[in-house]
């Protein structure tokens, strides 16, 4: 067969074998890591901690670790902390002069630009771990238990947490150096994944077990998900390609250019940010409801109320519509078509039909905001399939599969991993992954 045939050929590359084996090692190091209570803390006492993680925005940050986060492991907080400090890092670069200079400068900026991720990564861990413990603390007592008092457990509990954290970092980035895929993405992937055959064994005995359509309606379910994971690929490759014609010039005797080559415009420039974003905006009425006792009956809570609930009507448009917009706010601050053009006439390139200069601007921009707005329609689709899911039976956590940030992860990192093993097979003369074609990673890109 020629899946076992490509997995001799992929055995038989000695550095892409090394790669491999040594991304399972680490990621053999992570999932020990995460079943690794904090110390001093019983694990039975963590029942309410675990109920508390089964949904809303908790279930799905305990996702992202793999589960650590509602075993209180010691990296409980996981990649996330990093995430959020790589954002704020982005946004900097678009507002402030001196990040600009440095994305400028190439690879000595990229190196400042990290150093000083990792640093605000520190701050945020510093805050996130006494927090991750009072929560703790306050579950544990719904449950009869409660946390060691005194200065030093929680000195120490949160020195372990970020240290953990920074660990599961430093983890992520030997994946990119000396493994195969992007190591952060990849961690994150194994955390979703981790959580995937006990949402489908839940899923299947609760359709088994109950009266809520048997084995046929979880084979619906199945082709169903198969059709949602076939629809966020096309998200993740689509691609406009708009024709460029370069000019014929004369070197000596040698005549360079006249070919027509095509500048691929990605249907999902903004990949996940937007669903990030407006998750964090989502999750503002919950801060402002808890102000106040849910069993009043007053304006604001009965206003704010359906914005908490994640399979509400009010939630829903609210998320797409926020979706929407950060989709083409994100998308036009990642895609310059000022640059664009001006790069095409400095290699003597224009498009055919159309004037280089403000007209090729113009041109840009208008194809952009073309191929946006479905784009952008499918993304938030694609977010809040999971509330739908949940309306028609399907268990929360099983839910979680069926769309949002985690399966539009899953697919991304899953089509990069493969484009560097066909990558390196092709480089090594051997038959590619696909009978045809090439794998089209989240750049746009053939490899």
């Amino acid at each position: 067969m020629r899946a076992i045939q490509t997995i001799k050929n992929i055995w038989k590359i000695e550095d892409l074998r090394n790669r491999i084996v040594i991304t399972l090692l680490f990621i053999v190091v992570y999932r020990f890591l995460s079943v690794i209570t904090l110390p001093g803390i019983d694990p039975t006492s963590l029942t309410a901690l675990q109920k508390q993680s089964a949904g809303g925005l908790i279930a799905l940050l305990d996702m992202f670790s793999g589960g650590a986060f509602s075993h209180a492991s010691i990296v409980a907080l996981g990649i996330m902390p990093y995430i959020s400090a790589s954002i704020v890092i982005q946004l900097l670069a678009i507002a402030v002069p001196y990040f600009q200079k440095l994305q400028r400068e190439g690879e000595s900026g990229r190196r400042k630009i990290n150093q000083y991720t990792r640093y605000l990564t520190l701050v945020i861990l510093f805050f996130q771990a006494p927090a991750y413990l009072i929560n703790l603390n306050i579950q544990m007592k719904h449950s009869g238990f409660a946390l060691p008092s005194g200065f030093w457990f929680s000195a120490s509990s949160t020195v372990i947490l970020t240290a953990g954290s920074m660990f599961v970092l430093w983890l992520g980035e030997r994946i990119t150096d000396k493994g195969i895929g992007n190591g952060i993405s990849f961690i994150i992937m194994v955390g979703i994944i981790a959580r995937l055959p006990h949402a489908l064994f839940q899923e299947f005995v609760s359709r088994i077990s109950e009266s809520t359509g048997g084995l046929v309606m979880f084979i619906i379910e199945i082709l169903f998900l198969l059709a949602v994971i076939a629809g966020a690929i096309l998200l993740v490759q689509g691609t406009r390609r708009v024709p460029v014609q370069y000019a014929k010039q004369m070197v000596g005797n040698k005549q360079y250019g006249g070919a027509r080559q095509y500048i691929p415009l990605k249907v999902n420039a903004a990949n996940v940010m937007p669903i990030i974003f407006a998750q964090a905006i989502m999750f503002i009425p919950v801060s402002f409801i808890g102000l106040g006792s849910a069993e009043q009956d007053n304006f604001f809570v009965r206003l704010v109320a359906p914005l908490t609930d994640h399979r509400s009507f009010g939630y829903c448009v609210t998320f797409s519509i926020l979706i929407i917009l950060f989709t083409y706010f994100y998308t036009a601050i990642t895609i310059n078509p000022k640059q664009m053009a001006e790069d095409l006439k400095r290699n003597n390139g224009f498009i055919p039909g159309i004037k280089p200069g403000k007209k090729t601007v113009e041109y840009i921009d208008e194809i952009m905001s073309r191929i946006t707005l479905p784009g952008s329609l499918f993304l938030a689709a694609v977010a809040i399939l999971p509330a739908f899911a949940s309306l028609l039976g399907i268990k929360d956590e099983f839910s979680q599969f069926f769309g949002g940030t985690s399966l539009l992860i899953l697919v991304g990192v899953v089509l990069d991993t493969l484009q560097q093993v066909e990558s390196h097979l092709l480089m090594r003369h051997y038959d590619g992954l696909l009978k045809s074609g090439r794998i089209k990673g989240r750049s746009g890109q053939l490899y």
